[in-house]
């Protein structure tokens, strides 16, 4: 059985991790099959990814059974495992939507934080986990975290290890959404699909240049803005928008 299942909805690609006994913490299986996955989500044809998890759990990061093996390899784990996977999202010039179904734990929880958007079920929790085995976080959790909700509640919670519950991760601003456990999944792929419709390359590039925002001066900003609209203008779907919405608003 496959650790991770991939399935197309049209342009939208669903990947699940599929470790529900595990609550999908990663081991070597997952990782080799998650890479592959994101290799997928970067064909052409794909224009949004939703990311979830099989089972109670969405990801409880690395797999504490299987740690000691690998354990030895130190940062070199790190960057060939869970940073290529943080890596590979970010390197998407489309969506990400995580479609949070349960506990969200460590690198799981890093994991979550590097998609573009997060939606939560109400059986969604959210724990730092790694100061309480002596660990700092990882997978980009620092850096995710920090951007999210800023210096002192990131810190304040990444070493307290508060087990947030979706309530409070909706206040903070972690998840944009809270459904009901049947409702996640339909959801998260409607958004997916609305996205994936939207012409030319306009979403893949606003994801690019907000990525780049916390790092520019504005002057550095409005130069990217000028270099990401005219990759915009050169796409053929562009000026088909345009003219689509002149001709409805000639119509009103």
């Amino acid at each position: 059985m496959n650790v991770v299942l991939r399935e197309r909805h049209g342009p939208v690609l669903l990947i699940t991790l599929n470790r529900p006994d595990s609550l999908n913490a990663f081991n070597s299986e997952l990782h080799r099959e998650l890479s592959d996955a994101w290799h997928e989500a970067s064909y052409p044809d794909i224009r949004a990814v939703v990311l979830t998890g099989n089972g109670r759990g969405f990801c409880a990061g690395a797999d504490l059974n299987a740690v000691h093996k690998t354990e030895d390899a130190g940062h070199n784990t790190l960057r060939h495992t869970f940073n290529a996977h943080t890596l590979a999202m970010a390197a998407l010039d489309k969506p990400v939507i995580a479609a949070i179904n349960g506990a969200a734990a460590g690198a799981g929880l890093s994991l979550a934080c590097a998609a573009d958007i997060r939606i939560a079920s109400t059986n969604a929790k959210f724990v730092p986990a790694f100061v309480d085995i002596g660990l700092v976080p990882d997978a980009g959790g620092s850096w995710y975290i920090t951007r999210l909700l800023g210096y002192t509640k990131a810190f304040s919670w990444l070493s307290s290890n508060h087990r947030l519950n979706v309530d409070e991760a909706l206040a903070w601003g972690l998840v944009c959404e809270i459904l009901e456990p049947d409702q996640l999944l339909a959801r998260a792929l409607y958004m997916a699909a609305e996205l994936s419709a939207k012409p030319g390359r306009a979403v893949g590039l606003t994801k690019r240049l907000l990525a780049q925002a916390t790092q520019h001066s504005l002057a550095e900003q409005l130069e990217a803005e000028v270099t990401m609209q005219n990759l915009a203008l050169l796409c053929p779907e562009r000026a088909q928008a345009r003219a689509a919405m002149q001709e409805k608003l000639k119509r009103r």
